[in-house]
């Protein structure tokens, strides 16, 4: 994992649960993990934080992937998003990748690919789920 203690990461996901496990994955890595659960919490951080990751959970977007991930770039534009997904189809990945987002990352394996997802996005590429990639 790239080093970036002293720096911060925005997680939002509706799952209280899920966001506390990803919070522990990330706090080794991250100075500070600021979690937050709806839409408005999540434009109000990146706004305020302007984070070098903010990892967005694709059922926030309620059916908008395209404009959540452009107000967050609009508050942030130097913030590198990840989509997390519960949706395995290459298409979901491609979608996310064509509205900005820099990493697009299953929830079945978030364990495995996340932090390799934020280091592929900190150095400046794209990381998608072996499972999400078109074959």
């Amino acid at each position: 994992m790239t080093e970036t203690t002293g720096t911060c990461v925005l997680l939002a996901d509706r799952h209280h649960g899920l966001s506390e496990g990803v919070r522990g994955l990330l706090e080794a890595s991250f100075g500070s993990v600021f979690m937050v659960g709806d839409e408005t919490s999540l434009l109000d951080g990146a706004q305020r934080l302007r984070p070098p990751v903010v990892i967005v959970d694709l059922a926030l977007a309620a059916g908008d992937m395209a404009g959540l991930i452009d107000r967050v770039l609009g508050f942030s534009p130097e913030s590198k998003v990840i989509v997390l997904t519960v949706h395995d189809e290459p298409n979901v990945a491609d979608a996310a990748l064509r509205t900005g987002a820099r990493g697009v990352v299953l929830k079945r394996v978030i364990a495995t690919d996340l932090l390799s997802a934020v280091d592929e996005v900190l150095a400046g590429r794209t990381y998608v789920s072996p499972g999400l990639r078109r074959k």
